[in-house]
C-alpha cells in the first residue's frame, strides 16, 4: 500500500493531498501530492546520509500531518522501522520506551521539544514532556525549529544517491502499549501486516477518487491518498470542525467518539459515511450521528495489535437486543475465538508479528471478555486494567509506582464511567498511619505533573479495598468507591 501511495503521489503531482482548515471553515491545501512525494524523498536522503538503512530504528515524535506521513514513507523506503513516540506519556515512561526501542535517531517536531525557555508554557498547554535531549540520543528537528530545539534534519543534501527501495518483508513500525517504566511493552508490525490492515480499511471504506476524506490517522491518510482522495486534517475546535464538515462535504469522516459528542453538541451536520473507534461507540451515539445527516454510521473495533478487527453499522447495532456490546463480524481475514476464561483472541494477516523482545505469536490476546453470537463479536467487559479516557488508552501500571511517595501506603489508578463509554481517571491514594494529608497532597504534586496526558481527573485519599486470601488491592471495588465519592462531591 505504501508503494502504491508513492506511485500515486508521483503520478498526480499537482493534485491536493492534505487539506487544512482556517477558523472560518475555509479549506486550504497544506500539501500537494508532488510536495508530499518530494518531502519524503528529501527525508529519505537525509536519513540515508545519517546511516539509516534496512534494520535501523527511527524514533518518530511528529504530530499527524504531511511531515509525519513523509517521515513514514522515507523510513519505509529505506527498509528501516519507525518507533512511534508519544511525548504526552511523560519523561519517565518515554525514557524507558526509548531504552527498549534503542532508535538510531529520533525525529521530533518543535512542539515535542518545547521543554525549556519561553516555550515552557506551550509545552504545558500541549501536555508534552520529553526528557533532556541528551538522554534521547541523536535528535533531529523536522519542520520549523524553535529556540532550544535540536538541529534540523538536513534535507538539502543533493549529492546523496538513494538505494533502491526495499521490496521485502521486515519490521515496519513499533507502537508502545502497556507495560511499566521498568518493563515497557511494544507492538511490532511488519510491512506485510501494515499492508494487510490498510487493505482491509480500503475494502471496508470503499474510497472514491477526488472526493475529500476527513481524518488524521495513518490508516486514514494512506488508503485515501493511494486511491486519489484528498484528506483533510480535523480541526481541534468543535465549532471550526463543524464548519469544516459543512465546507468539505466529505465522502467519509473518521473521528473518535469524544469528537463526535462535542460536534453533536455544537450542532454539526454530517455527510457520507462516518466511522468511529479508539473508544466504545454506543448505538445511541451512532444513531445521533445518522440523525445529524450521515448516510451510514459505523463503529470500528480495532487494537494496536490488529487494525481493524470488526465493524458494525448503526442499524445492526441498534437492532441488537442481547447482552453486551455488539462490535460486528470479524472483517475479512480476521479469525476470532475465545479461550477458557472467555478472553477474545484474534488472528489474521493484519495482526502484529510480536511484542518487542518476545517471540512471534499468531494470536492476539485482546484483554476483552467476549462471546461469538451468530459469527459476530459481542464484548462483555475488559479483563485488563486499562482505562479509556478521551479515546486514549491509559495503563495504570505505567504510573502507579510514581504515586508511592513517602506517606503513601497504597495507590491505584481506576476508571469511573463518565457516560457513553468514556471514563474519568481517578487516583485513589491510601495514606499511611499518621501521615499528614496536606503534606501528602503536596508531595504528590510533582509525580502528578510528570504523568502528562495520563494525569488523573481527581485524586482521592481513602482506604483501598482489599480482597482474596492474599488481600490484594481490589480494583473493581476501588472503582466503585471512587464513583461513589465523586458522586457525593458532585452533589455537594
Amino acid at each position: 500500500m505504501l508503494d502504491t501511495l508513492t506511485h500515486a503521489l508521483r503520478k498526480s503531482a499537482d493534485r491536493p493531498a492534505v487539506l487544512g482548515t482556517a477558523r472560518n471553515g475555509s479549506v486550504r491545501v497544506k500539501a500537494t501530492c508532488g510536495e508530499l512525494a518530494d518531502l519524503a524523498d528529501r527525508y529519505a536522503a537525509a536519513l540515508h546520509a545519517r546511516g539509516v538503512a534496512r534494520g535501523s530504528t527511527v524514533g518518530v515524535a511528529v504530530r499527524p500531518g504531511p511531515r509525519a506521513l513523509a517521515v513514514m514513507l522515507a523510513v519505509h523506503r529505506l527498509g528501516a522501522r519507525a518507533a512511534v513516540l508519544d511525548p504526552g506519556a511523560g519523561p519517565d515512561v518515554l525514557r524507558a520506551r526509548l531504552a527498549l526501542a534503542r532508535p538510531d535517531v529520533v525525529l521530533a517536531d518543535a512542539a515535542a521539544q518545547a521543554v525549556a525557555g519561553w516555550a515552557r508554557p506551550l509545552a504545558r498547554r500541549a501536555r508534552l514532556a520529553l526528557p533532556d535531549l541528551a538522554a534521547l540520543g541523536p535528535v533531529a528537528t523536522v519542520g520549523p525549529r524553535l529556540p532550544g530545539c535540536a538541529q534540523e534534519l538536513e534535507t538539502g543534501v543533493r549529492s546523496v544517491v538513494l538505494p533502491r527501495p526495499v521490496d521485502e518483508d521486515g519490521d515496519a513500525v513499533i507502537v508502545f502499549t502497556s507495560g511499566t517504566t521498568s518493563r515497557p511493552r511494544a507492538v511490532v508490525h511488519t510491512r506485510s501486516s501494515l499492508a494487510a490492515g490498510m487493505a482491509t480499511v480500503t475494502g471496508l471504506v470503499r474510497v472514491e477518487a477526488e472526493r475529500p476524506v476527513l481524518g488524521g490517522t495513518f490508516f486514514v491518510l494512506v488508503p485515501s491518498l493511494a486511491h486519489g482522495a484528498p484528506v483533510a486534517l480535523p480541526a481541534r475546535s468543535p465549532r471550526v470542525l463543524a464548519r469544516q464538515l459543512r465546507r468539505l462535504d466529505p465522502q467519509a469522516t473518521y473521528l473518535t467518539p469524544p469528537q463526535l459528542r462535542t460536534l453533536l453538541a455544537a450542532g454539526a451536520r454530517f455527510t457520507g459515511r462516518v466511522w468511529t473507534g479508539s473508544a466504545p461507540a454506543s448505538a445511541d451515539l451512532l444513531t445521533r450521528v445518522k440523525q445529524a445527516g450521515a448516510q451510514e454510521a459505523w463503529g470500528v473495533y480495532a487494537l494496536t495489535e490488529l487494525f481493524p478487527a470488526a465493524a458494525v453499522e448503526q442499524a445492526d447495532k441498534a437492532a441488537f437486543t442481547g447482552g453486551g456490546d455488539l462490535v460486528g463480524a470479524p472483517l475479512p481475514g480476521v479469525a476470532a475465538r475465545t479461550d477458557a476464561a472467555g478472553e477474545l483472541l484474534l488472528s489474521g494477516p493484519a495482526a502484529r508479528d510480536r511484542y518487542l523482545g518476545e517471540e512471534p505469536d499468531p494470536w492476539v490476546a485482546t484483554g476483552d471478555r467476549a462471546h461469538l453470537a451468530g459469527g459476530r463479536i459481542v464484548l462483555q467487559g475488559r479483563l485488563k486494567d486499562m482505562v479509556l479516557r478521551h479515546a486514549e488508552n491509559i495503563y495504570p501500571g505505567l504510573y502507579e509506582p510514581a504515586l508511592h511517595v513517602p506517606g503513601v501506603e497504597l495507590a491505584l489508578l481506576v476508571g469511573v464511567p463518565a457516560g457513553d463509554g468514556d471514563e474519568r481517571l481517578v487516583a485513589v491514594v491510601q495514606p499511611g498511619p499518621g501521615a499528614d494529608r496536606a503534606a501528602l497532597r503536596a508531595a504528590l504534586t510533582g509525580p502528578l505533573e510528570r504523568m502528562g496526558s495520563a494525569r488523573p481527573d481527581a485524586v482521592l485519599l481513602a482506604d483501598i479495598p482489599l480482597s482474596g486470601r492474599s488481600r490484594k488491592p481490589d480494583r473493581a471495588a476501588t472503582a466503585r468507591l471512587a464513583a461513589a465519592r465523586l458522586a457525593e462531591r458532585d452533589r455537594g
